[in-house]
């Protein structure tokens, strides 16, 4: 009984090499033969006509709008909560007219106030440093009101009319500057450099681009024009 179960067993291993074998001599083998059809399929354009279905931004859009509408309290985050007459949180200039004019006027003082020890300076003559502080003081409430009358919003409204404004100081205060430096004593142009130089650069900061370069060529050709030295 046991011999004939082993001789079993030996034909069905003997029957399996043999099917596996046959197996092996499929017709089914790799080949690098390509037919039409697959040379077709190589050859075909991808599809670029775009998303057939609704793209992953919009379902994660309109997912965020089914969540806003559970939560009053996240959808008035992007309303604007400004109360009338109240200057909206990022607006161009949030510190208004008034906040410019006291940045601007302590920068303009302390500016007069650098002018006015140069001036001295290069005269060689003693800083007396009470007069220069009363009259950096003294400028400053005039700065303040100049930096506050040309930002308020109706200034604003007019970029052109504004811009020829200070065109017209800086040509005129720079043009000054040449005149008064060539001409004049030097007691004379300690009193009004610091002002005048204050007035003009601050002119020349406000203006756009274009109109700050015309003010600048403008102040050369007349310092070239009269054969002045600008040192």
């Amino acid at each position: 009984m046991a011999g004939g179960n082993r001789k079993e067993r030996q034909a069905a291993t003997k029957n399996n090499a043999k099917s596996s074998s046959q197996s092996n001599d499929s017709p089914f083998q790799p080949s690098a033969d390509i037919d039409a059809d697959g040379v077709e399929y190589i050859l075909k354009h991808p599809d670029r006509s775009g998303p057939k279905g609704k793209t992953l931004f919009e379902l994660a859009e309109e997912r965020q709008h089914e969540l806003d509408k559970g939560n009053p309290a996240r959808r008035n985050i992007n309303e604007n909560n400004t109360p009338p007459g109240e200057r909206p949180f990022n607006d161009e200039d949030p510190i208004g007219p008034v906040g410019d004019a006291i940045l601007y006027s302590i920068s303009l003082a302390t500016l007069h106030l650098t002018l006015d020890v140069i001036v001295y300076s290069q005269y060689r003559e003693d800083v007396i440093w009470p007069e220069i502080f009363k009259r950096a003081g003294t400028t400053l409430p005039i700065f303040f009101l100049l930096v506050y009358l040309t930002h308020v919003d109706f200034s604003k409204r007019l970029p052109t009319l504004r811009n020829l404004f200070f065109f017209a100081v800086s040509v005129v205060a720079g043009c000054y500057m040449v005149y008064s430096g060539n001409v004049n004593g030097y007691f004379f142009v300690m009193k009004t450099a610091p002002p005048i130089g204050s007035l003009w650069i601050w002119s020349v900061v406000e203006m756009h681009l274009w109109y700050a370069a015309a003010s600048a060529l403008t102040v050369a050709s007349y310092l070239w024009w009269n054969g002045f030295s600008a040192f």
